[in-house]
């Protein structure tokens, strides 16, 4: 899956023309080394290794390793696809070898050497390029012309998967169904039969060998120029075509690879720029700043964007943008996805929303909260610090995860973070180059950065930003394999106040050990799921950090992301900045001084202060603590929480309905809720827990119901019974949070009850438990009675193998705060607490400040 096409042979090359190349291919290799892309003295080790016949030991591994690694550099940089899990294989070898990494490392010099040697033998790849809509059946083909080696009876092509896009399952069984595979080959001399082969990595099995299809030569011989079609969705038939993935892209991978004969390797071919593109549009968004001054202009923006949270496409309807029932701008039929309105501005102090509808009001959007001052000290500044493209395991190019920041997203900042395993020279000379080419000071700041990636026995994954891309190397995982050995190497790399590392809990960082000079914020929530209990974690070992929210997408989508299911199974977060300027320097200070705060991806504003002191600062030590706040929400605020060393010292319930008698009727909220805790310290969080089964209203009439949370279309789903009107059909999913419907009861009785029952299922998500595996919950029934509400609330809870989930019923008020104020009073005599708020709205989104400490000695 490495991201440059070679220039190969052309399209439809003449078999003549190719032996001419054949023959010339000494010369050519003669003219590489009078102008060779090494040094001599790697060049010297390159041709040592070349004629060692020997395989690879424990003895020689390392030495071998190092080779190779600058070998596969050098070719990256002279433009060479290399090897999709190559990479990761080396920051292995280098560290920690082992007698099963062995023939893939020699497969792989093999691999190298036919590059080096005989550039033309892989011939040339091309593909139907699209665009191809999303989540429809379509056909692509991929043609390959042989190149200057032949392909012998017993080679052939892997039709490899890559793990991640949720494309059709094909089959090669049944050409009269939907995700058909064909062959052919332009020499009628030459059949193929199906074969399958074990394949590890990104393009098989990603976390162990999986079964994967190959089409072998069967009899013949394919010759140079020769071309061979594959077609995924081929339609000749009766069959509707290949399932495309939900999300769009400029890249969506089919990977293929060649071998020339019976036993051979597998040669990397390059990824093809597929294009998806959204459907019609069944959303509208808006997105302004959230803080601005009076009278000041500002810019507002409308997205258009389908179910799947792509920009929509088709036929666009007209647009009304209102503020306060007022028309701001008239947006016309057929425009583009994303409109830009200039030059908005309000004239009064307060909160204000911008609302957006279809000129026949069947689609209404919002924009998020604007908080106007006279004269704004501080302003919030939203970004992402973790998100990936196809140079890791993701999906997409460098180019379009900045776009989409900058553009989809409309985020002040952001870092692609690619693993550092999976990175190549080229591939972060292209980093570094993107950060120049889109920073724009005042508009969009991008920062150079990468995710160190060990597995959580030996530090776990951490996020490492640089404030200016200048002549910055990675501190990688080939050469530092440990968090000790990451800081020294970081420190030896650029001054302190010019890097900031950021921990999160997939891949669970090391919180026992922590350098407070490079260290300021902890991640704790992603579209891995919510974890709150990781930066606790770092706050009871004594470190003083602030927390961050990010996305962790992997189809190059920061800072705007819908599900996409397995580990990453909910949107995005976000993390808030707070700084007087939109520029590099400021916005980098803000996150080394824990001015920052979390959201799990709703723009949230949030103000906590003690004393005097705001989030992420330090405050004089006193026995009286008044904390103060502010929460300006996206939706009706639920509770606002208070939490001190740990434990929760004040709550408030904004949203729950008291009654002394039952009501007849209301709103109600039921909610179910999942631990992500380790259940061993140090361990990965335990996964996602399913929620699947039913919802039954008895004694009662049920006239409404609506997810709050569900995101994913494909993941989430609630239905009504189509023959009993109280029944409802649902799934969904919940990891350290809780994932919420809201119904709608009338002619509620005494005797009314809510009956739940929940089918089997089984823990999922990626980056597991190294102690504890997934585990089967088990079916269960569950009955809330309404006459047992007591203030309005009530749960019942299940032990689910040493965790205790949570269902819970509320009575709810139909409408609730956005705007709320907040202050309590706490006393102690301890030195050095800490203080920090969680916010949970109606719609589950959340929010957590960075805390405040009092008193105590700071570490940096």
């Amino acid at each position: 899956m490495k991201r440059r096409l070679v220039s190969r042979l052309q399209a439809g090359l003449a078999l003549g023309l190719a032996l001419i190349i054949h023959t010339a291919s000494g010369q050519q290799a003669g003219q590489q080394r009078d102008s060779d892309y090494l040094t001599p003295e790697l060049r010297e080790r390159v041709e040592a290794l070349k004629d060692d016949p020997t395989p690879t030991t424990n003895v020689n591994v390392r030495q071998r390793s190092q080779t190779i690694w600058e070998w596969a550099n050098a070719l990256a940089r002279r433009g060479t696809e290399l090897p999709v899990n190559l990479t990761q294989l080396l920051s292995r070898t280098l560290n920690f070898p082992a007698p099963g990494m062995h023939p893939y490392l020699d497969a792989y010099t093999s691999e190298l050497a036919l590059h080096d040697e005989e550039p033309n033998a892989l011939g040339m790849l091309e593909a139907d390029t699209g665009p191809f809509e999303a989540r429809t059946f379509v056909t692509i083909r991929q043609r390959y012309t042989v190149g200057t080696r032949p392909i012998e009876p017993g080679g052939g092509f892997l039709i490899a998967r890559h793990f991640m896009p949720p494309i059709g399952l094909w089959q090669i069984t049944d050409p009269t169904a939907d995700n058909y595979i064909s062959i052919k080959s332009s020499n009628p001399d030459v059949s193929f039969n199906a074969d399958s082969v074990l394949v590890p990595g990104m393009h098989g099995g990603f976390r162990g060998a999986a079964p994967t299809l190959v089409f072998r030569v069967a009899a013949g011989r394919l010759l140079p120029g020769d071309v061979v079609t594959i077609t995924y969705g081929d339609t000749d038939e009766g069959g509707r075509g290949l399932l495309m993935a939900h999300f769009s892209s400029d890249r969506m991978p089919l990977p293929l690879y060649v071998a020339f004969k019976s036993g051979g390797h597998f040669n990397t071919l390059p990824i093809q720029p597929i294009r998806v593109t959204g459907t019609r549009v069944a959303r509208v968004r808006g997105f302004a700043p959230s803080v601005v001054a009076i009278g000041e202009e500002f810019t507002l923006s409308v997205r258009a964007e389908d179910v799947y949270y792509n920009r929509a496409t088709g036929d666009l309807p007209p647009w009304q943008v209102l503020y306060r029932n007022q028309h701001v701008k008239n947006i016309p039929r057929g425009g583009k996805a994303i409109t830009l309105v200039h030059g908005v501005k309000v004239s009064e102090p307060g909160v204000h929303r911008f609302e957006i509808r279809s000129e026949d009001g069947s689609i209404v959007g919002y924009s998020n909260p604007i908080l106007a001052e006279s004269d704004p000290k501080r302003r919030i500044y939203w970004g992402d610090t973790h998100g990936h493209s196809g140079f890791a395991e993701g999906v997409g190019t460098p180019d379009r995860f900045m776009r989409w920041a900058r553009d989809d997203a409309r985020l002040d900042y952001v870092t692609h973070s690619e693993h550092d395993i999976w990175l190549d020279d080229a591939e972060w000379d292209v980093l570094r180059r993107n950060v120049q080419k889109f920073t724009a000071e005042g508009e969009f700041i991008a920062y150079l950065g990468y995710e160190w990636t060990v597995a959580n026995t030996r530090g776990g994954h951490h996020n490492v930003l640089f404030r200016t891309p200048a002549g910055r190397n990675r501190i990688g995982a080939q050469y530092y394999p440990s968090l000790t050995s990451l800081y020294t190497g970081l420190r030896a790399e650029a001054d302190k106040e010019d890097v900031v590392i950021i921990p999160h809990a997939h891949q669970a960082g090391d919180y026992r050990l922590s350098d407070p000079d490079l260290e300021p914020l902890i991640e704790i929530m992603s579209q891995h799921g919510n974890f709150e209990w990781f930066g606790r974690m770092y706050l009871n070992h004594g470190h003083q950090v602030g927390f961050t929210a990010a996305s962790d997408n992997h189809l190059s989508q920061p800072g705007y992301s819908a599900p996409q299911g397995g580990s990453l199974s909910q949107r995005g977060g976000l993390g808030a900045v707070i700084a007087r300027e939109k520029t590099t320097d400021a916005l980098f200070d803000a996150m080394r001084n824990l001015q920052a705060y979390a959201t799990s991806g709703d723009r949230i504003i949030l103000d906590i202060d003690l004393n005097g002191a705001s989030m992420g600062t330090r405050a004089p030590f006193a026995e009286e603590r008044l904390i103060t706040g502010r929460v300006v929400g996206t939706a009706p605020i639920d509770t606002i929480t208070l939490v001190k060393n740990d434990s929760v010292v004040w709550q408030r319930d904004l949203l729950s309905r008291e009654f002394d008698k039952l009501p007849k009727g209301g709103r109600f909220q039921l909610s179910f809720a999942s631990q992500s805790e380790p259940f061993h310290a140090g361990d990965n969080p335990r996964g996602w827990r399913p929620w699947v089964g039913t919802i039954e209203v008895v004694n009662a009439d049920l006239t409404g119901a609506r997810p709050l949370d569900f995101a994913s279309v494909r993941l989430q789903h609630l239905r009504r019974d189509t023959d009993n009107p109280r029944l409802l059909h649902f799934q969904t999913f919940s990891r350290g949070d809780a994932s919420a419907l809201e119904l709608d009861l009338e002619n509620v009785k005494r005797t009314t009850s809510i009956v739940i029952q929940l089918q089997e299922a089984k823990e999922f998500g990626g980056g597991p438990p190294v102690y504890r595996s997934h585990q089967k919950v088990m079916a269960s029934e569950v009955t809330l009675d309404l006459r047992d509400l007591e203030r309005g609330r009530m749960s019942s809870t299940l032990d689910t193998h040493n965790y205790t989930d949570t269902i819970t019923l509320r009575a709810i008020l139909d409408r609730g705060e956005q705007d709320v104020r907040f202050e309590f009073t706490d006393t102690s005599t301890r030195q050095g607490e800490y203080y920090y708020v969680r916010v949970l709205q109606a719609n589950d989104a959340k929010a957590w400040s960075s805390p405040i400490w009092v008193g105590g000695h700071p570490t940096r």
